[in-house]
């Protein structure tokens, strides 16, 4: 017992020591760790394509939970539908995109991804709506969607498939960085995030880093062979770059969060300006 609360004692003084910084020590801390996890990813991973998986694995947990806050507690507080919405919008062009152009065994996890996500919309606009913060979910989805549409019809692949699905592929690669972002507005918002959708959005969080982790990785495994596989001009780089925003998207909740489980605080609260 001792021990265990020494390094409790440890971990607290670590989290309280990194929270008085000034925001450039800890960009360059959050850095450093990420680098740090993607070497020790390298050597403890031995195919990065299991990553990717791993990143879809998370995704899915962070569903379940959601499924189990509806269904038990029978509360949508705190949930943006809007972000719910997009990532159905982004899961249903992904998987059309899968079935013309590459049926594997992420076509199956996307369509139980996007069903379960469309159960989420339906439980959340009619049978929980009463519970719903519609005042608190006000992120124009617009403000998102038509950019990542304009960019893809810009920056899409090179490959040999019909214009139109480089175009779609390109969008949903473009919407799933910033589908996160009305879900972090709430949470702005209300400044208190309970149990079940902190859980739920720092799976995403690590499946967001999973992702990107398992691109950054295969690209340094084939000596940056498979930046040429995906096509000519910007699209490598802009696959890349939408890998690593949606990563950082979410860093500083991810911190937050993890200070919250350490502390042993079951109810999130976000600072000003965090999120």
């Amino acid at each position: 017992m001792r021990g265990l609360s020494n390094k409790r004692s440890l971990t607290s003084a670590v989290v309280g020591w990194v929270r008085r910084q000034p925001p450039k020590v800890k960009a360059f801390l959050a850095v450093v760790s990420g680098m740090s996890a993607l070497v020790l990813l390298r050597f403890v991973v031995h195919d990065h394509d299991n990553l990717f998986v791993a990143a879809e694995t998370c995704h899915a947990i962070g569903i379940c939970v959601l499924i189990y806050k509806l269904t038990k507690e029978r509360t949508c507080a705190g949930l943006s539908l809007k972000s719910q919405e997009l990532t159905a919008m982004f899961l249903a062009v992904r998987l059309y995109c899968s079935f013309v152009m590459e049926f594997d065994i992420h076509t199956l996890l996307d369509s139980a991804a996007l069903m379960t996500t469309l159960w989420v919309i339906y439980m959340i606009r009619f049978k929980l709506k009463s519970s719903y913060m519609e005042d608190k979910d006000n992120f124009a989805i617009y403000f998102v969607a038509a950019p990542c549409a304009i960019l893809a019809l810009v920056v899409h692949p090179s490959t040999s498939h019909n214009i139109l699905n480089r175009i779609l592929w390109a969008f949903c690669v473009y919407l799933e960085a910033v589908s996160v972002l009305p879900q972090l507005r709430v949470m702005q918002n209300t400044k208190i995030v309970e149990p079940f959708t902190a859980h739920y959005v720092f799976a995403l969080g690590v499946a967001r880093f999973l992702s990107c982790a398992h691109w950054v990785l295969q690209v340094l495994d084939t000596r940056g062979q498979l930046l040429t596989a995906l096509g000519y001009g910007l699209w490598p780089s802009m696959v890349l770059l939408s890998e690593i925003v949606q990563t950082f998207i979410l860093a500083d909740f991810c911190y937050y969060y993890i200070k919250s489980v350490v502390g042993g605080q079951l109810v999130l609260r976000i600072p000003s300006g965090v999120v």
